[in-house]
């Protein structure tokens, strides 16, 4: 039994046990998406900050030749069998971040249309051109099967410039992507393997794919990627969510999501200084996640079992800051009716937090000091001092010694404070980060408010990329919140949902037409636009009264063309559920 019309992989947990799901290499469609001319789509390039992207995934362009000499490098002192196990480990990361960018992209995509991508990601990324002979899956069972001509490969080129033609294939990157992209939609891990090879002296490269329990002999396959976690289960459940996973586990430690260099630099200050009992500084912007990081330092400490208590001291009256920071005794004054204690008794074994520190008056340090110096409190109204054990994390957005210097700030309480400074960098530091931000509020907002969205706009993400976040990831947060709010369900999230009247920035951004030439776009403000759609309309149709009905029944007549009458084809290239077209086109075609 084929694989039914039209299985979407979010459809394939609800697919009743007795069918089978399969599909072979003669249910490709280039029609179908993802096509090439999308995929190509979401390769863009940012060359005034030094960024290229493949949707959410940061790419590099890089000499084949230096790629050659790190190859060599790996030989000469790894050896073959070390060399390989990298390469091909490092191919497989690939492969996996690949398909899962093609799933969450694509979700309602047909499953042997999201294989057919991988074939065409692996030649847009210039690493080789796939020539399909066969394939066929069954995803229940976790099978696969496949062979394949691999001409151009550029790993064969590197290898064969540096040891010329030998006896032993040499593509091992592009067998280690090749696993990784297969092995992530089939649930199961998958062995491919070259049996001809350029480096061997063959004119093209032969690969034979196989799930690993259909080889005879898999363990020397898996051999090389014994650092990688495989083989995947046999149950993997392919409806699982393609985006970046919260950063949490069974402990309830708070999200930190980043993988940007300067993300990791904190991440690491925090996991060093986490195990002791110093004081620790938190500086940066309102908005970069402070109060997050001060609480993931106390999960990470040895009072993870104990209160984590915040207090934010520009939130505070100045009359009130004592008592809600120390407690008060019953009848300290009119109304207190009875006592309470305060926030570093409520702290005691754990971890007090003090966000704003810089908004403390003179007198409020003074109270704060001595609290630090002598590790106890007085109630207010009270008679007897509390013994309090309790770990400092203050955080400010100020630079407190431009503060001390000009004497708004105690030079002894910042120095007790300033024993361990952690900068958290701004988000446009951080621009690595921002997909990952981005795809966890999407799926966040979407699960709260109850939508079904399509995703985000390639313009629209690019947007994102380029803004320069002043609010940092409250902003993002924000902004992601609103444009889930403001699209329509089915459909994707465009740029005039995320942004009203933020300054969006001018920056060129680069993409490859169809013709394989870079074209340049600036990103700007539809409303920034010369001319509206209205007055476009007009223009292009010059001889004859512009008609809102011709033009439905054009674009109609026109996406049926170019999708061959395959009406789901057509419908996806409008933004059209299949029934809306059937209904248009009824209306234009009575």
């Amino acid at each position: 039994m084929t694989m039914p019309h039209r299985i979407s992989l979010a459809d394939m947990s609800r697919i009743n046990a007795n069918v089978l799901l399969k599909g072979d290499s003669s249910q490709l469609n280039k029609q179908e998406s993802p096509t090439l001319e999308e995929l190509t789509e979401c390769l863009c390039f940012s060359p005034g900050d030094g960024r290229i992207w493949l949707n959410d995934e940061r790419m590099l362009l890089i000499h084949n030749a230096s790629l050659a000499t790190l190859r060599r490098e790996l030989i000469d002192s790894l050896g073959l069998e070390g060399a390989r196990g990298v390469l091909t480990r490092t191919g497989f990361e690939s492969g996996k971040r690949d398909a899962n960018l093609v799933k969450s992209r694509w979700p309602d995509a047909e499953i042997t249309s999201i294989f057919g991508a991988g074939i065409q990601l692996h030649a847009l990324e210039g690493i080789v051109k796939v020539e399909t002979i066969y394939f066929e899956f069954d995803i229940e069972t976790g099978r696969y099967e496949g062979e394949f001509l691999w001409h151009h490969s550029s790993e064969d080129d590197a290898h064969i410039n540096a040891y010329g033609v030998g006896a032993d294939p040499a593509c091992w990157l592009e067998l280690g992507y090749a696993m990784g992209y297969v092995s992530t939609l089939v649930g199961n891990m998958v062995i491919f393997r070259e049996v001809e090879c350029r480096s061997m002296g063959h004119a093209a490269c032969k690969v034979v794919a196989k799930t690993a329990d259909l080889w005879p002999d898999a363990s020397e396959d898996l051999y090389y990627l014994a650092k990688q976690v495989c083989p995947l289960p046999a149950n993997h459940n392919q409806n699982q969510d393609a985006t970046p996973k919260k950063q949490t586990d069974q402990t309830n430690r708070p999200i930190t999501i980043g993988a940007s260099s300067a993300f990791k630099a904190a991440t690491q200050a925090i996991t060093r200084v986490a195990k002791t009992s110093a004081t620790v500084l938190l500086t940066g912007e309102s908005g970069v996640g402070k109060e997050l990081f001060a609480s993931l330092l106390h999960q990470l400490s040895p009072r993870e079992n104990s209160p984590f208590i915040a207090f934010n001291c520009a939130a505070i009256p100045e009359n009130l800051l004592e008592s809600e920071l120390f407690g008060v005794e019953r009848g300290a004054y009119t109304g207190a009716s009875h006592s309470r204690p305060g926030r570093f008794e409520r702290a005691q074994g754990g971890t007090i937090f003090l966000d704003e520190i810089g908004t403390l008056s003179l007198v409020g340090q003074s109270k704060l000091l001595r609290a630090l110096q002598e590790k106890e409190i007085e109630r207010v109204g009270g008679t007897k001092a509390i013994k309090v054990d309790v770990r400092i994390v203050a955080a400010t957005n100020d630079n407190l010694k431009d503060k001390v210097a000009k004497g708004e700030f105690r030079e002894d309480l910042y120095y007790r404070l300033n024993v361990y400074p952690i900068p958290l960098p701004p988000l446009r530091e951080r621009r690595d980060d921002i997909p990952l931000l981005v795809n966890h509020y999407y799926e966040h907002y979407c699960q709260l408010h109850g939508r079904e969205l399509q995703g985000i706009s390639i313009k629209a993400l690019q947007a994102l990329y380029n803004y320069d976040f002043p609010g940092n990831i409250r902003e993002l947060q924000n902004l992601v919140e609103r444009g889930v709010i403001g699209a329509n369900d089915h459909e994707k999230i465009e740029t005039h949902h995320f942004f009203r009247t933020e300054n969006l920035t001018k920056q060129s951004t680069f993409w490859i037409n169809q013709q394989g030439e870079l074209t340049s776009k600036v990103q700007q403000d539809s409303s920034d636009a010369s001319d509206s759609l209205l007055e476009q309309l007009k223009q292009s149709n010059e001889d004859e009264q512009f008609s809102i009905n011709k033009l439905e029944e054009r674009l109609l007549h026109e996406a049926m063309d170019t999708a061959h009458g395959n009406m789901a084809a057509a419908a996806r290239s409008l933004g059209l559920t299949r029934a809306q077209l059937a209904y248009r086109l009824k209306k234009v075609v009575p």
